[in-house]
């Protein structure tokens, strides 16, 4: 199968969106599955692993609920409070449903950077091995330094680092970026999701050729069995069109490595995630 591996939906609101500023007014709409459903086809993808939007458990059980009903989406990444008391019998709950596959939380948005070595945020990510979930990474390069430090504690943990972090594309800035992957990619429990790009760069002026320098430093650290492809629709409409976004990927790895696009096109996605066909 042909997954994109990072992709939303939502019922657009102000308030539960506020994060979606005048400058990105294309997102205020509504996107549901009926509307990613023909982009798949358009591209050859079988499917996507859709990823929380909001940090409620009522998002989880809406994106679940979204997951029964349309087969394409083979995965859900929902929220637990994985710093609540309740946080494991919240996890089981949600866990009962297969198409459960990952939990993620807005790391990012945290005013402390240091969030993620909270003793309560710890021991939320403690439980998700029993019940077999990856543990998604949402952050920004000032962050690498304490997500490495959060996926040594956990060396059974699969980690799955979104957005390959959000480095400066449009300022064209590689450092302390890349010494941070660098050490994060030592961790082999760490895997990386080539998505989120577009956004990061100039939203109507980029080239392919813009990409290239942080394609290089994730292949050359991840290596191609802990990559795989996101598109993050519907947040990549804000530079680029569902296919071209796909294709920066699909076209730096290029036609002469067949193998490699079908271990991140899909293959990789099926093993980290466990998705059931």
């Amino acid at each position: 199968m042909k997954i994109d591996a990072h992709q939303h939906f939502w019922i657009y609101n102000r308030k539960e969106y506020s994060w979606i500023s005048d400058s990105m007014k294309v997102l205020r709409n509504d996107f549901l599955p009926a509307d990613l459903l023909p982009l798949l086809k358009q591209s050859d993808f079988d499917g996507s692993v859709a990823v929380q939007a909001r940090q409620s458990l009522d998002e989880t059980r809406w994106l679940l609920k979204l997951a029964g009903e349309y087969d394409f989406i083979k995965g859900v990444v929902g929220w637990i409070d994985l710093c609540s008391d309740d946080a494991e019998s919240q996890i089981a709950g949600f866990a009962a449903d297969p198409k459960l596959v990952g939990v993620r939380h807005v790391l990012q948005d945290e005013p402390d950077d240091m969030f993620m070595l909270k003793d309560s945020f710890l021991e939320g990510i403690s439980l998700l091995k029993k019940f077999n979930l990856v543990y998604e990474l949402l952050i920004y390069p000032k962050h690498l330094t304490y997500a490495e430090e959060l996926v040594r504690k956990f060396p059974d943990q699969k980690f799955v680092l979104d957005h390959i972090a959000k480095p400066l594309i449009r300022e064209k800035v590689l450092s302390p970026w890349k010494e941070g992957i660098q050490q994060l990619a030592m961790q082999p429990n760490v895997f990386c999701k080539l998505s989120g790009m577009v956004t990061e760069a100039l939203w109507q002026g980029w080239s392919k050729s813009d990409f290239d320098p942080y394609l290089d430093v994730v292949f050359n650290t991840f290596g191609t069995s802990r990559l795989m492809i996101g598109s993050d629709w519907p947040v990549c409409t804000l530079a680029s069109g569902y296919k071209n976004t796909l294709q920066i990927v699909i076209d730096y790895i290029g036609s002469e490595s067949p193998g490699d696009l079908d271990l991140i096109l899909g293959r990789n996605v099926e093993r980290i995630y466990n998705l059931k066909k």
